[in-house]
């Protein structure tokens, strides 16, 4: 390390107020950064808290504990730890196949998590998991996204839902739209997007889905900045 002569660096008022305290003394100044707790730095730290909330919320969907040691190759103790903690940086994050809490996870940046648990735990998304598993997927979203622009083949009657209310949407599953060569379809929520256009509803929460470079920085350039995030 190499060493500077405070005269050449320090006002004269400064240098007075140092000697003072530590006159012929080496002294080491900080660079003024917070320190980082351990694993922020890396970003290790949130990459546990990301898999330990996933394990949660598989444990609440009824995985057993030996299956989630299984999956994520830890001990049956180190599980139940994960599960039983009460000291979980993520509590308010809980999974719901809702809006509500696909906003809450989008918020906190994991947005892709919400998406993992919401193919793995409903039933009309499972044919869709093995894909999504092994493509370079974005997710964009959630946003108050223009039905208009969706393309409206083989939706079904929409009967499922002729009782919701379209002013109450948070308890209702997003829509899942996937951005294609210029086009929006929906694969997942048909009946509800059928029920949504039988009540002319103009915006739905929606996630959307990209995959590909060449489709993202299209969506990018047209939509991006134009949708509004639901909040």
């Amino acid at each position: 390390m190499n060493y500077e002569n405070a005269r050449d660096i320090l006002p004269e008022e400064l240098l007075k107020e140092l000697q003072k305290y530590a006159a012929g003394k080496l002294l080491y100044i900080p660079s003024g950064e917070d320190r980082k707790a351990w694993g922020e730095s890396s970003g290790y730290r949130e990459q546990l808290q990301k898999r330990n909330l996933m394990i949660r919320n598989k444990y609440a969907y009824g995985r057993t504990v030996s299956e989630l040691a299984d999956e994520y190759c830890l001990s049956l103790d180190s599980i139940k730890k994960i599960i039983y903690s009460k000291k979980h940086e993520d509590s308010r994050l809980t999974y719901s196949p809702t809006v509500a809490s696909a906003v809450q996870y989008a918020d906190a940046g994991m947005l892709e998590e919400w998406m993992h648990c919401y193919l793995l735990f409903t039933p009309e998304a499972a044919p869709l998991v093995d894909d999504f598993r092994n493509d370079d997927r974005h997710y964009f979203g959630v946003v108050k996204f223009p039905l208009r622009l969706i393309e409206r083949e083989r939706l079904e009657s929409g009967g499922g839902y002729a009782e919701e209310r379209e002013d109450q949407p948070a308890s209702l599953p997003p829509l899942l739209i996937q951005y294609e060569e210029g086009k929006f379809s929906c694969i997942v929520q048909r009946e509800l997007l059928a029920a949504l256009i039988q009540r002319k509803v103009n915006a739905y929460p929606t996630i959307v889905v990209l995959t590909g470079n060449a489709d993202y920085k299209r969506f990018m350039k047209y939509y991006g900045t134009v949708l509004f995030f639901v909040q």
